[in-house]
């Protein structure tokens, strides 16, 4: 079994990377670190403006929404929703991309995918009946992109 590093580059970019779970097990920083975020993830998520928010942006899909869309439909003023939407970028649930003067945020799905992946990756470890549950993974079509399936 293998896990998932955050790892972030140049220009706030963040990727994920395999690690193997051993590398887990000999380092207690890792694990540390992961909880961290972990709990920083669902932390600004335990807000209801944030959940609200983040809950939109993963109904958009890869597209995204724009700032001014997302203020519309959630009918909060300007400052509250930069305020909420800065908490969510800070930790890695949402991206924000400038066009010209729109402001579009998209919902991060592998650090979804990996918040969902760390709540369920030991579901039903310690019983003893097999494993009935597996963690959901969110891939949305990128619009234009031709589906494969």
């Amino acid at each position: 079994m293998a896990s998932v590093k955050n790892q972030t580059l140049a220009r706030g970019v963040s990727c994920f990377i395999e690690i193997p779970i051993d590398a887990l097990a000999e380092d207690p920083h890792i694990i540390s670190m992961k909880l961290e975020k972990v709990s920083g993830q669902l932390e600004a998520l335990g807000n209801p403006v944030r959940l609200k928010i983040y809950r939109l942006l993963v109904r958009a899909g890869a597209g995204g929404l724009p700032v001014g869309a997302v203020q519309e439909k959630l009918g909060v003023a300007a400052s509250t929703l930069s305020h909420h939407v800065k908490r969510l970028v800070e930790t890695g649930l949402v991206t924000q991309e400038r066009h010209a003067t729109t402001l579009l945020c998209r919902a991060h799905f592998p650090a979804m995918n990996a918040l969902i992946g760390y709540l369920s990756d030991e579901c039903c470890a310690d019983g003893s009946a097999a494993k009935v549950c597996a963690p959901a993974v969110c891939n949305p079509p990128v619009k234009g992109a031709s589906a494969r399936r």
